[in-house]
C-alpha cells in the first residue's frame, strides 16, 4: 500500500471513529434531555443547601433557563460516553504503538479517567459544601445571595476541571519516571517545593478561606506521594532480574 493510500485509509478510519463517537454522544444526550432541569438541580444542590431559607438562584438572561440545563445535559452525556470515546481513541492509535507501549497506555488511560471522575466527585461532595458555606456566610448583612445560574455553571465547571486535573498528578509522576525525564529520588528531593506549589494552587483556585485551600492542597500532595510509590514499584519491577 502506497503512502497516499495509507493516508486515505487512516482518514477513513478516523472518520468512522468520529462518527461512532458523535452518534454515541447524541444518543446519550437525547436520553438525558427530558431530565436536563433535574440534572441542573442536582448540580446546584450544594449551593442551594447553603442558601438561607427561601433563597434561590436567578437567571439574568432571557435564554439561560433553557440553555444552561441543556449545557449540563451535554456535559453529563460527555461524561457518560467518555469510556466509549476513549475506547475508539484507543482503537485508532493502537495499531501504531509497540507492544510495551500498549501495556503502558491502557492502564494509564483507565487510571486517568477514574482519577478525573474522583476529582469531580471530591469537589462536588466535599469541597462545594465548604466553599458555598463560606461564601454565603461571608455575605454582608442585608445582601441576598442569589447567584446567576449561568455564572454558577461556569464556576462549577472550573472547579471540576481544577480538581480533575489535580487528581492526574499520580499519572503525570508515573509518566515522567517511565519516560526517564526524572528519577524517583529527584521526585523525593523536590517534595518540599511540590508542597509549597500545592498550597499556592489551592490559594489560586479556591475561595480565600483556609479550609478550601487545604482541601485542594492536601489531596494534591498526597496524590504526588502516591505517584512516587507507584513509580518506585514500576522501577523496581523493571530492574528486577529475570
Amino acid at each position: 500500500m502506497g503512502i497516499s493510500e495509507s493516508f486515505v485509509a487512516h482518514l477513513i478510519e478516523l472518520r468512522t471513529r468520529l462518527l461512532h463517537v458523535a452518534v454515541a454522544l447524541l444518543l446519550v444526550f437525547i436520553c438525558l434531555f427530558p431530565w436536563a432541569s433535574d440534572l441542573y438541580a442536582l448540580l446546584a444542590q450544594p449551593l442551594l443547601a447553603k442558601l438561607p431559607k427561601g433563597g434561590q438562584m436567578i437567571a439574568t438572561d432571557v435564554t439561560t433557563p433553557f440553555f444552561v440545563p441543556l449545557k449540563v445535559a451535554m456535559m453529563a452525556a460527555l461524561l457518560i460516553a467518555l469510556p466509549y470515546i476513549l475506547y475508539h481513541v484507543w482503537r485508532f492509535v493502537a495499531p501504531g504503538l509497540y507492544a510495551h507501549e500498549k501495556r503502558l497506555v491502557v492502564p494509564l488511560i483507565v487510571a486517568s479517567t477514574l482519577l478525573f471522575f474522583c476529582g469531580m466527585a471530591f469537589a462536588y461532595l466535599a469541597v462545594f459544601p465548604v466553599v458555598f458555606g463560606f461564601i454565603t456566610a461571608s455575605a454582608p448583612e442585608g445582601v441576598a445571595v442569589m447567584t446567576d445560574i449561568d455564572k454558577y455553571l461556569s464556576f462549577v465547571l472550573g472547579m471540576f476541571v481544577a480538581f480533575g486535573v489535580t487528581f492526574q498528578v499520580p499519572v503525570a509522576v508515573v509518566l515522567l519516571v517511565r519516560m526517564g525525564i526524572v528519577g524517583v529520588e529527584k521526585l523525593r528531593e523536590i517534595r518540599s517545593y511540590v508542597i509549597v506549589g500545592a498550597f499556592v494552587l489551592g490559594a489560586i483556585f479556591t475561595p480565600p478561606d483556609v479550609v478550601s485551600q487545604f482541601m485542594l492542597a492536601i489531596p494534591l500532595w498526597l496524590l504526588y506521594e502516591a505517584g512516587i510509590v507507584v513509580a518506585s514499584w514500576m522501577v523496581k519491577g523493571k530492574t528486577k532480574p529475570t
